[in-house]
């Protein structure tokens, strides 16, 4: 995220690349969304989610068209830089002619075959893999470049809190809950005991040091994903989730469920929003997904495909969810409905299994995140040719990455809130805001370069000038009113 151009990677086809952006979208925030549906109300969260998926759908095409104008612009400045290449070489023979195997040819002979390679070549393949960092140095100013990179640390600063307590939240209603079931489903207060005169927050506390210890020096070095861990995690992730949808729907089914969710309030729409926003977010992985497909030529409906696949999971899960449970009931960590209700699942291996699963999928993606952080931190305030001192360089970036969102995990671990401010500021910037820009700037870049008649054949749908103002008037209006929303909220209080 942090740097330039990178190496493809091995190619892989269209439906690999489909399953590939589902499972990076469906994540933690699908978790946390079952509670802000009972919150807003079932029809008006249907609607929302619905218009939201829309929204990602259309920058998504955006980012995909700049991409795209980011290759045709690379492309373009080493067609230029070997014509200079060319003309230098060319200056060692006369003006009018170069002796050629004993025999003179005009020297306007000589380029003629570069021509008409650069004829067979779109300019808009997407053959290289442009980060979005590189594509905001190509199109934006050093303020917006500025901009796009703080607005990326405070997303990454989010999501950093957001797993570092969803982890301890996690741990601490497993050691803590109610296993035998005597009681049924419960919703505990932090100051109740855990162990003895150990509170559950104090408990909560303890598996956050742990939580830190274990995690938090992975920081200090270069961390890297593996195609096992990641396989790994997808497979228990789709586990997790298909447990949790059968069982919900088999509850519902023999009419022992005790949901009864509200059709609409507007006080869980806020919120709901953030938490939509984030449950969408791809926009910043997209050149690692799309680069490496074979074919490209239907990525609109391929990214369409995949969107809707995803609309239909996230409205099943927190239907099934909202209608199986008491809504007061509803944890902020959704599988944590299971681990002390045997109505729902008697077997206490799986009930351990889906309490600890964020465990080990956010354990295993903290480290990738803190590492990016890190990076971006030193892209942001890099200078051309300078390095930074050691004990910069080692100890203070890894230090500004990880303490903040420690801090934060340890003052609060309201999760829903957390993922819902998340993606309602850091979020809107990197879903909406910067895909505009994004898409708006390359095009006004290459227009004087290529001309108005090329046409860049990863076009977004959504071609018009209309669509880049009406996301960032959405944009706009969803901060206004969120922001408005806490304030007030905080007022009352």
């Amino acid at each position: 995220m942090a740097g330039g151009i990178t190496e493809t990677g091995e190619p892989y086809s269209p439906f690999v690349g489909l399953v590939y952006m589902f499972n990076l979208i469906v994540g933690t925030g699908a978790l946390t969304m079952p509670k802000a549906f009972a919150a807003a109300g079932w029809v008006v969260s249907v609607s929302l989610i619905s218009f939201l998926a829309f929204m990602s759908f259309m920058t998504t095409t955006f980012v995909i068209e700049a991409m795209a104008a980011a290759n045709a612009q690379l492309r373009w400045k080493r067609r230029e830089q070997e014509e200079i290449n060319d003309s230098d070489s060319s200056s060692d023979y006369s003006d009018d002619e170069v002796n050629v195997r004993g025999r003179s040819e005009p020297v306007e002979t000589r380029p003629i075959l570069s021509v008409q390679r650069a004829v067979n070549v779109d300019h808009f393949d997407i053959v290289e893999r442009v980060e979005m960092g590189q594509m905001a140095s190509m199109f934006f100013n050093k303020v917006g470049v500025n901009m796009f990179y703080i607005c990326i640390i405070v997303y990454l600063y989010g999501d950093l809190a957001i797993y570092a307590a969803a982890v301890p939240v996690s741990l601490m209603e497993v050691a803590c809950g109610n296993h035998s079931c005597s009681t049924g489903s419960v919703k505990y207060n932090d100051t109740e005991s855990c162990w003895g005169p150990v509170r559950r927050k104090d408990a909560y506390r303890v598996f956050l040091a742990v939580f830190t210890l274990f995690l938090g020096p992975f920081t200090f070095f270069n961390a890297q994903k593996t195609k096992y861990l990641q396989i790994l995690t997808s497979l228990m992730r789709w586990i997790a989730f298909t447990m949790m949808i059968i069982l919900a729907l088999i509850r519902i089914g023999k009419g022992h469920s005790e949901g009864h969710p509200s059709v609409a309030q507007i006080s869980g729409v806020p919120n709901l929003f953030g938490v939509c926003v984030y449950s969408f977010m791809c926009q910043h992985s997209l050149p690692s997904l799309v680069t490496p497909i074979s074919n490209k030529q239907r990525m609109s409906a391929l990214v369409m495909a995949d969107y809707i696949l995803i609309l239909c999971f996230y409205s099943l899960l927190s239907l099934t969810a909202i209608f199986c449970f008491d809504s007061s009931l509803l944890r902020d960590m959704y599988t944590l409905n299971f681990t002390d209700n045997c109505d729902v699942l008697s077997i206490p291996v799986l009930r351990y299994f889906l309490g600890l699963f964020p465990v080990f999928t956010i354990s295993t993606n903290f480290p990738i995140i803190a590492v990016t952080l890190r990076n971006n931190w030193k892209t942001l305030f890099h200078r051309d040719g300078g390095t930074y001192p050691w004990v910069v360089d080692r100890i203070v970036f890894p230090l500004i990455t990880i303490v903040p969102p420690i801090i934060v995990a340890f003052c609060t671990h309201d999760l829903e809130s957390l993922v819902g401010i998340t993606g309602a500021y850091a979020g809107t910037g990197i879903q909406y805001i910067i895909p505009a820009f994004l898409v708006y700037f390359s095009r006004r870049h290459l227009e004087p370069v290529l001309g108005r008649d090329a046409v860049n054949k990863h076009r977004s749908p959504f071609h018009h000038t209309f669509w880049v103002w009406f996301v960032i008037l959405w944009a706009t209006f969803c901060l206004m009113f969120v922001t408005a929303n806490i304030v007030l909220t905080e007022t009352k209080n």
